[in-house]
């Protein structure tokens, strides 16, 4: 555990308040879960709490299956950080890699999550790119990108994506479909 430094009193109805220097370090927003554990020495923490996070081995089948289905890279992700990935390269998803399960997802993703809709990216039709996740430099990397946001009980909570990175992709109607009955089965599972 890493001290901040900072204290904060508890109020009359047992709350504190989380500065927010670490709120926006750990992408914590209002409305966000948080679990709480204890520890053996008497100190309290907080971890953010992620549904999708929570199906890591499901979703890693899931993931491996979609890719096997429609041969592109498939990715899971929560609203903070990929989940899981499969590819036919191990490379794409090794440890350190920029899709490896637990890297932080882009501010890009990130918005594209909020705002509920299905984004197809291609660059045969001239469309540019963007990071799947922080430290990816998916303007050089992939040639077509298929997100579908994944929502829960109304909330967008993550989302599936499919990545290629050979020339003149075009998703079909087949790979839009799976892709979002994918983010939709996902999302029934998390609401149960």
């Amino acid at each position: 555990m890493k001290a901040t430094g900072i204290v904060r009193r508890i109020d009359e109805l047992g709350r504190i308040v989380i500065p927010k220097e670490i709120r926006r370090t750990l992408r914590i927003r209002e409305g966000d879960a948080l679990e709480i554990y204890t520890d053996r020495e008497g100190g309290v923490i907080l971890r953010k709490y992620s549904l999708v996070g929570e199906l890591g081995d499901f979703s890693k089948e899931y993931a491996e299956s979609l890719h096997q289905a429609v041969g592109h890279i498939a990715v899971i992700c929560d609203k903070d950080a990929i989940v899981a990935c499969s590819s036919s390269s191990r490379r794409d998803y090794a440890a350190g890699q920029p899709l490896a399960p637990g890297k932080p997802i882009s501010d890009e993703l990130d918005g594209v999550i909020a705002a509920r809709k299905t984004v197809i990216r291609e660059a045969s039709k001239g469309d540019e790119m963007f990071s799947v996740a922080k430290a990816d430099d998916g303007q050089s990397q992939y040639t077509a990108q298929l997100i579908a946001p994944i929502i829960a009980a109304g909330d967008p909570i993550g989302a599936v994506i499919l990545l290629a990175k050979e020339k003149s992709v075009c998703f079909s109607q087949a790979d839009i479909k799976v892709t979002e009955t994918a983010a939709s089965f996902l999302g029934r599972q998390m609401a149960n």
